[in-house]
């Protein structure tokens, strides 16, 4: 080891560390390439305070355990020192000898800029400057498109099965081939923002990147750090924001990963009771560690800074909240005032929110939070977890459970529709149709509407119509939008041959329109999150199974209305109040040809007449097709 005269982490370095506040901590953990006392090497750093002693070992060295021996820093528990005459692209691990009975492991780096790919597990040493980022005007501007004013429109990815090419072994596409391809018809069917499912590192398939091994990683199945780069720019370019699946809940217990790491539990609790997960055999972060709220608050900045990412959508957040979450009597330990709350969890997540948002305003973070909790997406210093959005996992079950009935039996279940309204603006929420309701069983969004082929599809364009209308922003996963026919499957592509049917294109061309007109009406998304913004004109008709609301805008005359007919009989005439005379344009059908619908509509419009009706001074008298959506705005009439 090269002796250091040269001081690579600062006095002020260590106080931050100590106090748990070094939340950029990548830039002095981990490999980092440089110069130190004249000479060009990469200056290594690892958190091992149980170790007696820490070696570099990689192909530089022949993994020989004792030529590079890594120094204690202090009393900050770090490991750490300078490796001369190598750089970028050498692979590394640490070899770790605990204090603890002798037990000897090779870790990748919790660090770590870059990997080997699985099944290989070696860090890797990696400079990540070089790419020459173009997407200053969307850096400048987005604070715009991720406001709660905006029309957010969010179409989840998993990068791995979006589309393969076949022709060469059902290969991965990398980030560079997949950034214009995903650009190009995410541009084309409206969407605002993608959402990634996680791409940081991650040993086994299987886990869709929810087991992620590399805090600091692109996963290298697709590229290096600046191929990621690339694609994030690209879509930035094209006007797209970049939303990151981040795990902060848990970690898998690969012998090279996070877990036991020098011969103690260091990132986990050692109370399986507070530090494992049966449902995901996955060890749980102590939160209650200063070094691991540095590890994990850095690992949030690190995406939003040196690749440009525009939000972290936070996995499990209710596996966090709760120490008895899916754990029966027993096996959970109580809080100190003897609740079920994991008040470290809850202090990291506002601290989280509060340490994000100070730093990049105007970037979302989002709470996948499947509970009651209070306040998840309000202020910190309102008592909320300080979130900027949460997924609406009531809706959504709710929602799905009455599609599942038959029409004949929905004027039963009405109130799983109506209920909604009750706390929809108790939270920002996204209405989130996303992976999950399309694995293990669950069936594929047609797969779980009821009737024929016609009516399965015309179910899921009402759905869409339901959900794109509601208070809250979208979010849709992949094949969603053109109705893919199975579940989905992480190790193919999607079954694009599909858009050779009918009915499937003209799904795909609703969700185009839907998102189209979303954003082009400011009055189906200004107001998502608050109640002045939606309007109930019938809620109460379960026998015709049908539902009418208004949504408006900031401006009071700036309405859409919002018609649906949950059943296969066309409900003609069709009387609904509304607020003004004059002509009402429709503006979209889901019964139209173009989608594959029966072709029953209202010719363009409706004249209002002066019949009171719903409680409001004038009313149309409409067609409502079967399983049909429709909406109405105010228009001068054609030719006037």
């Amino acid at each position: 080891m090269h002796s250091q005269n040269e001081r690579f982490f600062t006095d002020f370095d260590i106080y931050l560390w100590k106090q748990g506040s070094f939340f950029r901590a990548w830039e002095k953990m981990g490999a980092h390439p440089c110069r130190m006392n004249g000479r060009d090497g990469v200056h290594f750093a690892v958190w091992a305070p149980n170790a007696e002693r820490v070696c570099v070992v990689g192909d530089f060295n022949d993994w020989r355990e004792g030529a590079h021996e890594l120094e204690p820093l202090e009393d900050t528990g770090i490991w750490h020192g300078f490796v001369p005459e190598i750089g970028p692209g050498v692979l590394y691990k640490y070899a770790v000898t605990s204090r603890h009975g002798g037990y000897k492991v090779q870790k990748a780096d919790p660090y770590g800029f870059f990997c080997e790919i699985r099944p290989q597990t070696a860090s890797i040493v990696w400079d990540l400057s070089g790419h020459q980022w173009n997407d200053s005007q969307w850096m400048r501007d987005r604070g715009r498109a991720n406001s709660r004013e905006a029309p957010i429109s969010i179409y989840e990815v998993h990068l791995g099965s979006w589309m393969r090419v076949a022709e060469e072994g059902n290969r991965w596409l990398t980030y560079r081939e997949l950034a214009p391809r995903l650009a190009e018809y995410v541009t084309e069917m409206g969407f605002t923002h993608v959402e990634l499912l996680p791409i940081t590192e991650h040993p086994f398939d299987g886990s869709w990147g929810y087991q992620t091994v590399g805090y600091f990683a692109p996963t290298s199945r697709f590229g290096t750090p600046q191929d990621f780069m690339a694609f994030v720019d690209i879509l930035h370019q094209n006007g797209i924001g970049v939303i990151l699946d981040w795990v902060p809940a848990h970690f898998p217990t690969d012998e090279h990963g996070l877990g036991f790491f020098d011969g103690s539990h260091l990132y986990e609790h050692a109370d399986p009771r507070l530090g494992f997960h049966n449902d995901w055999k996955s060890f749980i972060f102590n939160f209650g560690r200063n070094e691991v709220i540095n590890f994990l608050i850095s690992s949030a900045l690190f995406w939003l800074d040196v690749y440009h990412v525009d939000g972290l959508r936070v996995d499990a957040v209710a596996s966090m909240l709760y120490l008895d979450y899916s754990r029966q009597d027993g096996e959970w330990i109580p809080n100190k005032y003897g609740g079920n709350e994991n008040l470290e969890a809850i202090a990291f997540l506002k601290r989280f929110n509060e340490v994000v948002y100070r730093e990049f305003p105007d970037v979302l973070t989002i709470a996948e939070e499947s509970t009651a909790w209070p306040m998840v997406s309000r202020p910190t210093y309102l008592g909320g977890l300080g979130f900027g959005f949460k997924w609406n996992m009531g809706w959504m079950h709710d929602t799905l459970l009455y599609f599942s009935k038959d029409p004949i039996h929905r004027k039963y279940h009405h109130n799983h529709l109506t209920f909604s309204i009750l706390y929809a603006f108790t939270e920002n929420f996204v209405l989130p149709f996303s992976h999950d309701e399309v694995v293990h069983g669950k069936g594929s969004m047609p797969a779980k509407m009821p009737g024929d082929l016609w009516q399965k599809f015309a179910n899921l364009r009402l759905l869409y119509g339901y959900m794109f209308t509601h208070p809250g922003k979208k979010l849709l996963f992949m094949g969603n939008e053109f109705g893919q026919w199975s579940e989905w499957n992480h190790d193919a592509a999607l079954d694009w041959h599909l858009l050779q049917y009918e009915s499937h294109r003209g799904l795909q061309a609703w969700v185009r329109d839907l998102n189209a007109v979303i954003r082009r009406e400011a009055a189906l998304y200004e107001l998502d999150h608050d109640p002045h913004g939606f309007e109930w004109i019938d809620c109460n008709d379960s026998e015709q199974s049908t539902l009418v609301y208004l949504r408006r805008s900031k401006r009071e005359e700036d309405v859409v209305v919002c018609a649906f007919n949950f059943t296969p009989v066309p409900r003609q005439p069709y009387r609904l109040g509304v607020p003004f005379g004059g002509y009402w344009k429709e503006v979209l059908n889901s019964d139209a040809d173009l989608y594959g619908g029966s072709g029953l509509g209202n010719l363009g419009g409706v004249e209002a007449e002066p019949v009171p009706f719903h409680g409001r001074p004038y009313s149309l008298s409409i067609t409502l097709p079967p399983l049909g959506a429709v909406l109405f705005q105010p228009a001068e009439p054609p030719g006037k």
